[in-house]
């Protein structure tokens, strides 16, 4: 009777973190589309993610003092995990994937960084011995294929060798981004970690800016969107809150609840929330080939899904208070 009891919780747990992580999908997902207004009204795209990154910080530095309460050990302890998220997570992810946009396709420079949930299961087979089983194996196959129509790369679209050895690095910094999150073992709440993470992050894309690695312009001229003109702080505060702020902490609780391997796929599902944002405020439609990607991106998914381990084997211990 036990084991069935731990079962379903287990089974529950499993669910509950989907929908989470769906969650998270769809709030990084709207990023792209508030921070095309700002680019095509003069923003640079370095300038838009460290304000990014910088509001997020912000509004989460008071909750993440509160979770920290009595767990300043666990921060000491903890230290190099917390500085390699800061700077992998979030600081390499965002500066790398804007190296590789200045001197190739955006198209092909996202496709390779969302090479990062291929690149987890990779790591945890050779690093763990967690080899994949052929399901989960065909699956990423068909999620890759379906992320190659959706950001239509198909066409001929060019690139150079350093531009896709940016991508390759924007590609490590996001499969820290589950590797690390998926970390139970910290007794850093998720709040606490995605905190910390962010204000890391922004002083280093600050620092990137302050020397030059990153061209950082910015304009306060309104910022046009499909639904009309609004003042430029709220395509920041939109992208701050929903798209970071909120989005890191509902990542890294699934991460936690999901493992790092089928949370990273579900992660895939950021690319048809950009597709719908896209809609949304630019009215951006996708062509038919890229809503077949869409389908086979879900499909790859489900199959991932199918072909886990048992929920014994996938679902890792949540910390023993979540803030």
């Amino acid at each position: 009777m036990s084991v069935m009891t731990s079962d379903t919780a287990r089974r529950s747990r499993v669910g509950v973190g989907l929908a989470i992580a769906i969650g998270a999908a769809l709030s990084f997902g709207m990023s792209g589309a508030w921070a095309r207004g700002l680019i095509d009204a003069g923003w640079t795209p370095g300038a838009a993610v460290t304000a990014r990154v910088w509001v997020a910080a912000l509004v989460l530095l008071v909750p993440t003092l509160i979770a920290l309460r009595g767990r300043w050990s666990a921060v000491r302890r903890n230290a190099g995990m917390v500085v390699a998220y800061g700077l992998l997570a979030v600081t390499a992810t965002q500066l790398f994937y804007f190296q590789a946009v200045a001197r190739m396709d955006v198209g092909i420079a996202l496709l390779i960084e969302y090479t990062a949930p291929i690149a987890v299961v990779m790591w945890l087979w050779l690093r763990r011995g967690e080899k994949p089983t052929r399901r989960s194996i065909i699956g990423a196959v068909i999620a890759f294929a379906g992320l190659v129509l959706m950001l239509d790369v198909v066409t001929g679209a060019s690139a150079d060798v350093i531009g896709i050895l940016w991508a390759l690095g924007a590609m490590v910094g996001a499969a820290s981004y589950f590797l690390l999150s998926a970390r139970s073992d910290t007794g850093l709440p998720p709040i606490a970690l995605a905190g910390l993470g962010l204000l890391l992050g922004a002083v280093g894309l600050t620092l990137a800016g302050i020397i030059g690695v990153v061209p950082m312009t910015w304009t306060t001229t309104d910022i046009a969107y499909r639904f009309g003109s609004v003042p430029w702080f709220v395509p920041v505060l939109a992208i701050g809150l929903g798209a970071t702020a909120l989005a890191y902490v509902l990542g890294i609780m699934s991460t936690r609840m999901l493992g790092s391997r089928l949370a990273s796929f579900i992660a895939l599902a950021e690319v048809v929330a950009a597709m719908f944002f896209g809609w949304l405020l630019l009215g951006q439609l996708p062509d038919l080939l890229q809503g077949l990607g869409a389908v086979l991106v879900l499909v790859g998914v489900v199959l991932v899904k199918l072909g886990e381990p048992a929920a014994s084997e996938l679902v890792e211990p949540l910390p023993e208070r979540a803030a």
